[in-house]
Formats: C-alpha cells, structure tokens, sequence
C-alpha cells in the first residue's frame, strides 16, 4: 500500500485537463440520466431495503484493487443516488479495479439520518472485508470515492478511529479507509451548516441528531473535520463551476486538515459543475482517474 502520494499526481491530473476539450458543465438532469452496466452481484448488509451495496468486479482472477463509491444527493432520496454512480463504476472496472458501490438510508427514509446512515457505513465496510476473499478483493489497496452528501460520508468514514467511547457510532473493530477521494463533498458540518441548508435544504439535526446529556455536542461523532488527524490521505476534487459545494470548501477544509497534519490536497476542474465531477464522460474524470490510480499505487497511464 503506497504510504504517500506521487508529489506529480495532482499535476498529472492537470495535465490531462489541458489535454482535453471541456465540454458544457452538466446539468442535474444530465446527472439524473447517468447509468452504467449492471453490477457482478448485490449484497444486502442489513435488512432495510437500501441496505445493500452493489459489487462490480474486474474479469479474471484477482486480488483486485477496489474503490469503495458513495453516492450523494443531499442525504434524500429525491436526486437520485446509487443508480448515477454504475457510469463511473464500469469505468473503474475497465481499469482492473472493483467497485463496492454502497447504497444506504437518506434522511427521508426509515431509520436514515442520525444514526443510521454513518451506521450504514459501518456495516456496508464489515461487508465487503467479509466478502473479499470470496471475490478475490484486496482491502489492503481501497479507495473511498463519495460524490457531495457521498464525500461527507466518505470523509467521515476516515475519521472512525476519532469516534467517541461515549458515541453510539463508536467500534472497536472496522476496516481501515485512509485514502479519500471526495468529490464536491460537504464534510465540514459545523462550519458549512448554513451552506447545507441553502445548497441541500437539510438541517443539520437531520444529519447529526439532536444533543442529549451524554452527547451534547452532535458534531464530535458527526463532523468529519472534528475527527483529524487520523492518518488519512484526502484529495478534495471540486468543479470549477459548482454551486453547491464550491471550491472555497474544499479549500478550507484541506487547509484544517493540513493544519492538523493529515495529508490533503485540492483538484480544481476546470469548467465542471456538481455533476461532471461524477460523470466519467466528462472532462472532470480525465483528472480524477489518475488520482484514483495513484492512491492504489497503479502506474500512471
């Protein structure tokens, strides 16, 4: 497992942006009408009915490389969600990459939001480390790629070695996740709460829960920023062109992060919107591939 990023990643990235045409920034509808190719197998890791993820595995024999996608939508079920996120997981499969492609319940479903959701990460993860020797998946090279509401929840998952005794977030055993790619996420819920409402109109307590007498502040198991360092590597990739989490955000939060002393570096795509930053047709993916390759130690094509 490489123990640091190639210091040329970020500007192979960038190299690949002036090499291609960028093309109009997608729309929500064009993200809404992204698909990809049916998954290998779907796996439930609860018994609610979004409780499950989806496995795109690589023809051959492995041990493969796997990219862990979380998918966004402002932690609601109304724009879309696992679905949009099979185009860029035929992509990472041509790579020789597997894609554990987790779906999980929103904010609007039953017992979605606070705890739920970060619980469903939990269980999502205990997943796939029990089912990769079935499938021949190396949990010794893992990427956790989240889009939006995905990267908070990605970001977070970085974090889980910083949970609390007292959270009921907190485990004992999980599967390690130090290397993080988050795409126009919204990790920083205590200083981006106003953003989150104007930009997703949710409330944080949907998010984070309400404070209680041995959890009085609902960010210190919530908030990923509250949980660093913790010896992740993060590139905060972003649109140029993104409204909903623009690129003052990941600005700031890598600054905290780097502060702190994690690793954490930002990708500006040029002319890209939210959604080209999870569309691998899109100029955007030419920078984020190499990314992606570079934290699983793959030779740079």
């Amino acid at each position: 497992m490489p123990t640091s990023l190639p210091s040329s990643l970020i500007a192979t990235a960038l190299l690949a942006s002036v090499r291609g045409a960028v093309a109009a920034p997608m729309s929500l509808d064009d993200y809404l009408a992204l698909n990809g190719p049916p998954p290998t197998a779907q796996i439930a890791y609860g018994p609610a009915p979004s409780q499950y993820a989806q496995l795109f595995r690589p023809e051959g024999s492995g041990p493969f490389p796997v990219v862990v996608l979380v998918h966004g939508g402002c932690w609601t079920v109304a724009f879309g969600g696992i679905k949009q996120m099979r185009n860029v997981a035929g992509a990472l499969v041509a790579q020789g990459i597997a894609v554990w492609n987790v779906e999980y319940r929103r904010v609007d479903e039953p017992g979605g939001g606070y705890p739920g959701t970060y619980e469903d990460m939990h269980a999502a993860l205990d997943s796939l480390q029990q089912h990769a020797p079935q499938y021949q998946l190396d949990v010794n090279r893992i990427v956790a790629m989240g889009h939006s509401a995905g990267g908070q929840l990605v970001q977070w998952i970085a974090g889980r070695e910083k949970l609390p005794k007292t959270s009921p977030l907190y485990r004992d055993n999980y599967l390690p996740v130090k290397n993080i790619v988050s795409l126009g996420g919204l990790a920083d819920l205590r200083h981006e709460k106003d953003l989150i409402k104007t930009s997703c109109e949710r409330d944080i307590a949907q998010l984070a829960g309400q404070p209680s007498a041995t959890r009085p502040d609902i960010y210190s198991d919530t908030n990923a920023a509250d949980l660093i360092p913790n010896g992740s590597r993060t590139v905060l990739a972003t649109g140029e062109l993104d409204t909903i989490s623009p690129p003052r955000v990941a600005h700031d939060y890598a600054a905290k992060a780097v502060k702190a002393g994690d690793h954490a570096e930002v990708l500006i795509l040029p002319g890209a919107s939210h959604y080209d930053e999870i569309a691998a047709t899109s100029n955007a993916w030419t920078m984020i591939l190499p990314v992606v390759r570079g934290m699983l130690g793959m030779e740079a094509k």
